[in-house]
């Protein structure tokens, strides 16, 4: 199991685990995952790792289909420029690899935003800690494991 499953069983948390075949070839992770489990993929959410003012990494959790606002990560934690973070920095303090980043279990703790139409749903899809693997859980997880707060971060 990975850091991700361990945590939120350690928490008793509720979660489905959804695997699939990944693709070596597959360039998008997370609408691989939307279109081989049949899934909206306004409902499977990336994880992606920022940098904000050269200083402080932020996790951002967004729907697979949508792009991130740099710019809205930056003013929602109170920085003046947000860029992507370097894939070294991302597996160095996650611990995961790029398309298997979960937002839970990461080596260090991170402050975590999500993005607001995650609200919509009963649950929604995240990576599981490896690519092929994902976590079904309610937005309240978020909230409870990750101190996640939710903004509107898409693009």
């Amino acid at each position: 199991m990975t850091p991700a499953v361990k945590l939120l069983d350690k928490a008793k948390i509720s979660y489905q685990l959804h695997s699939y075949e990944h693709d070596t070839c597959a360039q998008n992770y997370g609408l691989e995952a939307s279109e081989k489990l049949g899934i909206n993929s306004n409902k499977v959410f990336k994880t992606l790792v920022t940098e904000v003012d050269s200083k402080q990494l932020v996790v951002a959790i967004i729907p697979v289909s949508q792009k991130l606002s740099l710019k809205a990560v930056a003013k929602a934690i109170g920085g003046k420029k947000a860029i992507m973070a370097e894939p070294a920095k991302v597996q160095a303090s996650t611990g995961y690899v790029l398309g298997g980043v979960s937002p839970f279990g990461q080596k260090k703790r991170l402050k975590t935003l999500i993005d607001k139409s995650a609200m919509a749903f009963d649950t929604i899809y995240v990576s599981g800690g490896k690519r092929g693997l994902e976590i079904e859980t309610c937005t309240a997880t978020f909230e409870q494991i990750l101190a996640a707060k939710f903004y509107d971060i898409a693009a």
